[in-house]
């Protein structure tokens, strides 16, 4: 049995984690940790570091990058391998994640569904085969969703950027703009409103014609599930840094 610790048990996420937990025979979890415990909960919540009184096989996580960060120091200092699927870092806080990595084996991505990733090759692969167009990409959320855009409207710009050479600017506001668009840029819209699980699209426009792909997330269960493989992953690797590509290539 591999032995779980949930970092952001009490959130939605966390708890969509716990009931996949529950769900899968070669699982079993060991506790949550999160800021604050209200004692609602039947399964044991650490809010101190220093209480967690059994080392996890693997640790996933579920949070804000403060709070990744807080256990990412626990898991270097016992060695346990962590899946982080806390969206929101800035550059810096990535470096840090990389960093962590020389000592752990941390498996991240800003989308644990295999269909995103999917879609995250695919518009690769268009992004060469319509040059000249240009990309837009939309992401809707939850009102409750923190950052924006989205790391996962991030992972599908890098993708394209990446098939492009590197060439690619991102525009995250126009507000206060007043020229024309530029043709090596990738502009970002994000709305925020209701209990939209999550949707993304990408758009390439062209003088006569648009090309668009889009994915809708109808339940948070697959984000939970493709943790849970990723933990599974995770455990029987080195040291390094994982992602969804490695899972997949497996």
């Amino acid at each position: 049995m591999v032995k779980i610790l949930v970092n952001g048990c009490t959130g939605r996420m966390g708890q969509e984690v716990i009931k996949a937990i529950d769900s899968d025979e070669d699982l079993v979890l060991l506790g949550g940790f999160d800021r604050v415990n209200t004692g609602e909960y039947a399964f044991p919540i650490y809010t101190n570091i220093n209480e967690i009184e059994e080392k996890p096989d693997v640790i996933v996580d579920f949070s804000v990058p403060v709070a990744t960060f807080k256990i990412l120091e626990y898991a270097r200092k016992f060695h346990v391998p962590i899946v982080i699927a806390t969206t929101g870092f800035d550059n810096e806080q990535l470096e840090k994640i990389s960093d962590f990595s020389k000592d752990i084996p941390i498996f991240k991505s800003s989308n644990m569904s295999y269909d995103i990733n999917l879609m995250v090759k695919l518009v690769a692969d268009l992004a060469k085969k319509l040059k000249g167009t240009d990309i837009e990409i939309i992401e809707t959320h939850h009102n409750r969703k923190v950052d924006s855009p989205s790391g996962t409207a991030i992972l599908l710009a890098d993708s394209i950027n990446e098939a492009l050479g590197g060439s690619m600017k991102y525009e995250f506001d126009r507000h206060n703009k007043h020229e024309k668009r530029e043709k090596n840029e990738i502009g970002f819209s994000s709305i925020r409103g209701g209990n939209i699980v999550g949707e993304h699209i990408v758009q390439f426009y062209g003088e006569n014609e648009t090309f668009e792909i889009k994915h809708t997330s109808y339940s948070r269960t697959v984000f939970a599930e493709g943790a849970l493989k990723a933990a599974k992953f995770i455990i029987k690797q080195k040291n390094g840094l994982y992602n969804m590509d490695d899972l997949i290539n497996v």
